[in-house]
């Protein structure tokens, strides 16, 4: 026996487990990579005004830090994929983060490995399934956004260079989450560790896109721009994500080695003995289980916001064409522009604050699984108020980071143009009417939780659904009774359009329908 026996098996059966959360992730990507592909030639339909646009984009430090530079001012495609080159690569590298240590730390951390570690497995044949499923998965996510591309109307061969850029960050992301599992013997802290590799990778990528510019050469994000996949790419580029993800892959391994399974390079500190008395209150310890992911998704929510607050002054430039002044003009003038672009913003945060919520729900399936929940409701916590507390979590949480996103983007806007106050109220108002789509999503979720812990999962495909649909269904000419069943598609686009309280009533009360169901469900079934 290998140190690698077991490693095929274990790619199987990690695919299979996958399959919901890695489908639903890639077809989002690869959705928005259609969207991007298809809506920006009608916009741009010349040389001249791709060259303008591009120039706006170069000229603006809050977009070049937020997208990256368009280096090739005259090019369709890169102007077309200027946020997926860069940010949305940051989504691409979060996927394999979770698919890595999933199949790793987690599995060490719930004892399967040191079981799985009982049978015929060898040493290295985790850590090997781990990245061989994810290299698998970013083949599939490359070829598929390849295609998106060129369906969407771009040039084959920058299609396939800008699809490959990706498949390269997925193999850093590989790799530095495959070492910082080593580190800790906590998942959330092994997360943790990857997530600010990515951070420091992307803010490295921000000082020399808008400074000294050898620096952007040492951030994967950097490369992925001086990859030049729509003009005169270099090839070359494309062995840095290579050296550097094996070199990651490489000293990962020799990490395992060092140290004793379900343990960690840097000892974990012990807890006090007693835990605080509050912690018997299932909402309290909901709160101190999830604090720290929402802490976390504030800072994401409040930067997002303050970056496109501080772009929405510049909209004007980047659509100082002939169709682009059709569209401001139908709207009413470039102010009124800076609210649809607040609105197009808020809509997509919606949708990422939807995650959030989902998380948080997941999370507590996995409790269940694991036992935990078991334990506590051995004590005198009821089912009604473990279940309550998870959801409250969950919805309250995601309505916090609306108001987050919210106030940042009137931050980010008075700092970059004045009257950010006079906005506040608009914004916030904005933000918050994404709430009942979100609870609409969230509830839906809660009560494919109540029917089974293992159902929960699929509350992401059912959020691929309704963002698909909401994305796709003008472009594709899709029927109002098709799109009409995702939710954010019953919502106003504030501050463009104003509040409406029938849809809004409606959707609230969908919720409650669903988190009524939810709540009946877990109270009556087994919990295993």
């Amino acid at each position: 026996m290998t140190t690698y026996t077991g490693t095929w098996p274990l790619v199987r059966a990690a695919l299979r487990r996958d399959r919901v959360l890695a489908s639903v992730w890639v077809l989002l990507l690869v959705v928005v990579v259609y969207a991007s592909a298809a809506a920006t030639e009608s916009l741009y339909p010349t040389v001249a005004d791709r060259v303008t646009a591009a120039e706006a984009i170069n000229n603006s430090t809050a977009i070049v830090a937020l997208y990256g530079p368009i280096l090739d001012v005259t090019s369709l495609g890169e102007l077309a994929m200027t946020k997926l080159t860069v940010l949305y690569a940051v989504f691409v590298a979060l996927l394999f983060l979770v698919l890595v240590r999933r199949h790793t730390r987690t599995e060490e951390e719930s004892g399967r490995a040191e079981l799985l570690g009982g049978t015929a497995l060898g040493r290295d044949a985790q850590l090997a399934a781990a990245v061989l499923e994810s290299a698998v998965v970013a083949l599939v996510l490359g070829v598929l956004a390849a295609a998106a591309s060129v369906a969407g109307g771009l040039p084959v061969a920058g299609s396939v260079w800008f699809a490959t850029s990706w498949v390269g960050v997925s193999w850093v992301a590989t790799g530095l989450t495959a070492l910082a599992c080593q580190a800790s013997a906590s998942a959330r802290t092994c997360a943790a560790l990857a997530g600010a590799g990515l951070g420091v990778f992307y803010v490295l990528r921000v000082v020399g896109d808008t400074g000294p510019e050898w620096v952007s050469w040492l951030s994967p994000f950097g490369w992925s721009t001086r990859l030049r996949a729509w003009s005169d790419p270099r090839w070359w580029v494309l062995l840095l994500y290579l050296a550097l993800g094996a070199l990651l892959v490489a000293v990962a391994q020799v990490l395992q080695h060092r140290r004793d399974l379900g343990a960690g390079l840097v000892a974990a500190r012990p807890g006090p003995a007693e835990g605080s008395p509050r912690l018997a209150d299932a909402f309290v310890l909901a709160w101190r289980t999830h604090r720290t992911l929402l802490a976390s998704w504030s800072v994401g929510a409040g930067v997002l916001g303050l970056v496109m607050g501080a772009i929405a002054p510049s909209v004007g430039d980047l659509l100082d064409t002939d169709a682009g002044r059709q569209v401001i003009e139908s709207l009413g003038g470039v102010g009124r522009m800076q609210d649809a672009l607040v609105a197009a913003v808020l809509s997509i945060a919606g949708v990422a604050v939807t995650c959030f919520a989902i998380a948080v729900i997941g999370h507590g399936a996995g409790d269940e699984r694991d036992g935990r929940t078991e334990q506590v409701l051995a004590t005198a916590v009821t089912r009604s108020r473990s279940f309550l507390a998870t959801a409250v979590v969950a919805l309250g949480g995601a309505t916090w980071l609306l108001l987050v996103s919210g106030v940042g983007t009137a931050l980010g806007l008075g700092i970059q143009a004045g009257g950010g106050g006079d906005a506040l109220a608009s914004f916030v108002g904005a933000a918050l009417g994404q709430s009942p789509a979100v609870w609409t999503v969230a509830a839906l979720t809660l009560l494919l939780y109540a029917a089974g812990s293992r159902y929960a999962v699929a509350g992401w495909a059912v959020l691929a659904a309704f963002f698909a649909l909401g994305q796709l269904g003008e472009l594709l000419e899709l029927p109002r009774a098709v799109t009409g069943l995702s939710p954010y598609t019953h919502l106003p686009a504030m501050p463009v359009e104003p509040f409406a309280p029938a849809s809004a009533l409606t959707l609230t009360a969908i919720a409650a329908g669903f988190l009524g169901a939810a709540w009946w469900r877990f109270r009556e079934r087994d919990i295993r």
